[in-house]
Order: structure tokens, then C-alpha cells, then sequence
């Protein structure tokens, strides 16, 4: 029997500090800028200063980019426009530098951390560091069978735990999290549909690197067959990510309560993290609370997760790429909150007036009145 209780994040995971925010928006108003001539600018540096427990906030001097990487036996049916089982070369194409997140992470002095969990590839064409924490080699065609077994599902939840416990004791103060997958996005699709109680099309999307229609309609349909399959084990989370979600969501949702915990801010990235993390507000409603929407990809499963957790995303640039790289796009704007609630000094105190001083300018006025006409 297995020894993991989900229940035990709802009492473990804390809201942040309320009262250190309102601490932050009195220190706020108290700036020479006036509140709200900042817009979400000032929101995210009362946030931040609430997850720190500390005013003033403090900046962000140790983030990184978390990517869990899997591949899906979804993706035979023909839903992407990659080839099924080719997520380990996407993989590569970071560790070389050449993707955009890649880039944009190297840009800004971040470390990049890619986790596989179940790319169809031979682990031995990959390092060590990346591949330690592997489940399985491809997760299961989940429109037909289950994606994991219980046992799998898992240990991949606890792989996910266990990374964002390292990086909370390495001292990373926050997480740009997403995924390198194939087929990843019509998991997500089944995750959303079930837990928001809609139809396969309404988060039926087009991925990172577009489908045509014919590819759109498979992908429909292999999201509605899952759909079956997922409905009757909506109760237990776990049992979900098993049937028709695969080793790096099961990962991803670990990693994304386990940093509430920690309290550890993550910053979302596309649609596969926004599923993840709608299974994890279905496990501990609080958690929620420690994450940022980095952006809005354009797919229609990640707006419905992220409408039904009420997280407004910072950025709608139209990047729907994945891998991090939106997140990467809205972490410069997060570090900017930081430093703005930090750094703005406040309005100067006007000096109080002795009361003698006060007395004296009442019987000045009086004495240089006009007297009132009269008749």
C-alpha cells in the first residue's frame, strides 16, 4: 500500500504572510510614486514581499528555470507536429543552447535544469544529472490505456517533491517551471477538460509547433476517448495523473506543492504547467497562492485552467513554444517589481507644527479678517 497521503499538503501548504502584505502596500503608499501608477507592477512586489515574509522585498538574485521532460504514446495518433517519441532531441537542442529558452535563460544569467522523466530515448545519450529521476521510457497512449501504473505515478510525484526540496535547499528564490514534451499538450487537454467538467473541444489547441486541421481533429478526438477514462477516477488525483496524464505531469504536479511547502514562488509557463497545477489546486486549495501565470500561450486548455485558479497571466505576447521560454519572457518583469518595491524611496515626512505655532497663525488670521458689511 502506498505510503503517500496527498491530503497532507492541504495542512502542510500556508497562504503568504497576509499581514507582511499589508505591511508592503503601506510601505507602497507611502512612495514617492502613487500607488497604482505602477498597474500590476506594484501587485507583484506586495506578492513577492508576502511570499518572502520580508519588507522590503527582497530582489531576486537566485531564480532558475525547472524543466520536467517526457514524451507521450499519444503523440502515435498524429496530435503534433513532432514525431512521436523525439522530445529527447528537443532536450539536446537546450543542453546546446539553441532553443529559445535557451537563449533568453542565458541572456539573463540563469541556470537551466532539465529533469527526464520518460523520454523514449536511451538515457545513455544524455547526462547523468538529466536523466537520474527516469520512470519509464515513454508514458502510455492515454486515449486506450492507462499512461503509468500506480506504482510509476508515484514515484514520479515523489521525483517531483524531491526536486523542489533541492532546489529550495540549494537556495533558488524562484522557479520558471515547464516542460519539454511531445504529446504533452493533449495531455494536458484530458487533465483540464476533466477537472473543469467541459467538452474535448473547448481545450482542443493547436501546440507549440502548429497542427493543421486534420491534426487538430485527432487530437479532438484522441482528448475526448481519454476524457472517458479519466471521468471516473476524478476523485482521486493521483489515480488521474496515472490514467491520462504521464511521468512528467505527475513530476510537475509534485514539484508545484511540494515548492508551496517550501514556499518557494513558481512562475507557470503553458499550458502543460497550468494542468499540473490545476491537479494540484484539486489537492490543496492554497497553493495557488504561490504561483505567477508568466503569460498567455493562446491554447484554450491553459486560459480554462488558469481562469478556474484565478491567475491572471503577466504577459499575452502570442509565444506558444513552451519549454520555459514565455516564463523566461516574464521574469524580468518580476525582478523589476522587486527592485521598484525596494528601491523607490519614500514621500519625506512633513515635520509636525508646535501647537504655539498653531495658535499663533488661528489669532493671525483672525485679527486680518475684513470685518463683515453692514447694513
Amino acid at each position: 500500500m502506498s505510503s503517500l497521503n496527498l491530503d497532507d499538503f492541504t495542512d502542510l501548504i500556508e497562504r503568504p504572510d497576509g499581514g507582511v502584505r499589508r505591511d508592503a502596500e503601506a510601505r507602497r503608499e507611502r512612495q514617492i510614486v502613487p500607488p497604482g501608477a505602477l498597474g500590476r507592477l506594484d501587485e507583484l512586489g506586495e506578492w513577492l514581499a508576502a511570499a518572502q515574509s520580508a519588507v522590503p522585498v527582497r530582489p531576486i538574485e537566485q531564480p532558475r528555470v525547472v524543466l520536467f521532460a517526457g514524451d507521450h504514446g499519444v503523440a502515435e495518433l498524429g496530435v503534433s507536429a513532432r514525431a512521436a517519441g523525439s522530445a529527447g532531441e528537443l532536450v539536446r537542442e537546450i543542453l546546446e543552447g539553441g532553443r529559445p529558452v535557451s537563449v533568453l535563460a542565458r541572456r539573463a544569467g540563469v541556470p537551466v535544469r532539465i529533469v527526464d522523466m520518460a523520454l523514449d530515448c536511451d538515457p545513455e545519450s544524455l547526462p547523468e544529472a538529466v536523466v537520474r529521476h527516469r520512470v519509464r521510457r515513454g508514458s502510455g497512449r492515454i486515449d486506450v490505456e492507462d499512461a503509468l501504473t500506480a506504482e510509476e505515478a508515484e514515484a514520479a510525484f515523489r521525483a517531483g517533491v524531491a526536486v523542489a526540496d533541492e532546489e529550495a535547499d540549494s537556495g533558488t528564490d524562484l522557479v520558471v517551471l515547464g516542460d519539454v514534451s511531445v504529446g504533452g499538450t493533449t495531455a494536458a487537454g484530458v487533465l483540464v477538460a476533466a477537472l473543469c467538467g467541459t467538452d474535448a473541444s473547448v481545450v482542443t489547441g493547436r501546440g507549440g509547433l502548429a497542427i493543421d486541421d486534420l491534426m487538430w481533429m485527432r487530437k479532438c478526438a484522441a482528448i475526448r476517448d481519454a476524457l472517458r477514462r479519466a471521468r471516473p477516477v476524478l476523485g482521486d488525483q493521483l489515480q488521474l495523473l496515472a490514467a491520462v496524464g504521464g511521468a512528467d505531469l505527475a513530476a510537475i504536479t509534485g514539484f508545484l506543492l511540494q515548492s508551496a511547502v517550501r514556499k518557494m514562488p513558481v512562475v507557470l509557463d503553458g499550458v502543460v504547467v497550468a494542468a499540473c497545477a490545476l491537479v494540484g489546486q484539486r489537492i490543496a486549495f492554497r497553493a495557488p497562492d504561490w504561483w505567477l501565470a508568466a503569460h498567455n500561450s493562446g491554447e484554450p486548455g491553459q486560459a480554462k485552467a488558469l481562469d478556474r485558479m484565478a491567475l491572471e497571466p503577466l504577459l499575452d505576447q502570442g509565444v506558444k513554444v513552451g519549454e520555459g521560454a514565455g516564463g523566461m519572457l516574464a521574469l524580468p518583469m518580476v525582478r523589476a517589481a522587486a527592485a521598484l518595491a525596494a528601491e523607490l524611496p519614500e514621500q519625506p515626512e512633513q515635520p509636525e507644527k508646535p501647537q504655539d505655532a498653531e495658535d499663533s497663525e488661528a489669532a493671525e488670521g483672525s485679527e486680518t479678517a475684513e470685518p463683515a458689511e453692514t447694513e
